[in-house]
């Protein structure tokens, strides 16, 4: 009976877990490339339950009381690197990457965040938001301010009009000022979200470029309204369900204390 609360209980935590990712979800269907992230549930491992050290009864001189099932747990969040929707904007600076569209090898703009204890260093991470702007040193930027990093090194700009073809080249006056930094990864499940709207390489594969680059375009949200209603009415009603459960199995033991064996 006790071992019923711990699977109903485990079994609402998981789900406020999966509630939580799904909220997370909804909030960022307007962010810009937002990429959707995925609750995987898995079985409990086999918990070896054992009053460690404790070897003094004489009916249990092992210190093993048995093994129990304990419902399932949330495995891992999988980021889920579809491409979302490409809307023309119109904007020069605003920029998408058309990739094949899988999220099994995702192409990132690469953008340089100053190294807060070696200002000659910039650490870099990649993003699909490629909603930029100009600071005051003439330098393309993230709009959170990050550089935005071409072949080679944070690009700045004169203040003449200037066009990007697909193959992410700058073309400023007739001359051929930068190419961005596209970088591919051949493994996206090694890819960890960081910070704000960014991606961090953990040991994926960087390969070749195979995609474009499209100028006066930005990438939507991966994020399905629907499909996280959907999936937010369900984990709401297993919730429920495991609380009347628990709620079921707590009144039971409360008569086995209370009412059971009593002499009246």
């Amino acid at each position: 009976m006790i071992r019923g609360l711990y699977t109903s209980g485990w079994s609402m935590l998981a789900n406020t877990r999966k509630l939580d990712v799904i909220t997370n979800n909804m909030a960022n269907v307007n962010t810009n490339a937002y990429k959707k992230d995925t609750v995987v549930f898995e079985s409990f491992p086999s918990v070896l339950t054992k009053r460690i050290n404790d070897t003094r009864s004489p009916l249990n001189p092992s210190g093993n009381i048995g093994r129990m099932q304990l419902s399932s747990d949330v495995g891992e969040v999988f980021t889920n690197y579809t491409q979302g929707q490409l809307s023309q904007t119109g904007s020069k600076l605003d920029f998408a990457i058309s990739d094949d569209g899988s999220g099994v090898s995702p192409a990132f703009f690469t953008v340089g965040m100053m190294d807060g204890n070696n200002n000659n260093n910039i650490n870099e991470y990649y993003t699909k938001d490629g909603s930029f702007t100009i600071n005051s040193n003439n330098q393309l930027v993230t709009k959170e301010g990050y550089l935005v990093m071409g072949e080679k090194g944070p690009i700045t700009l004169s203040d003449t009009e200037f066009s990007v073809n697909e193959k992410g080249e700058i073309i400023q006056d007739g001359k051929l000022v930068d190419r961005l930094k596209i970088t591919q990864f051949a493994d996206a499940t090694k890819l960890r979200k960081f910070g704000n709207n960014l991606i961090q390489n953990t040991d994926s594969e960087v390969v070749e470029f195979t995609g474009n680059v499209l100028q006066g375009y930005s990438e939507q949200s991966n994020v399905n309204v629907v499909d996280e209603m959907v999936d937010m009415i369900t984990v709401m009603r297993a919730y429920e369900a495991s609380q009347k459960v628990l709620q079921a199995q707590d009144n039971t033991l409360e008569k086995a204390v209370t009412e059971v064996g009593v002499v009246r």
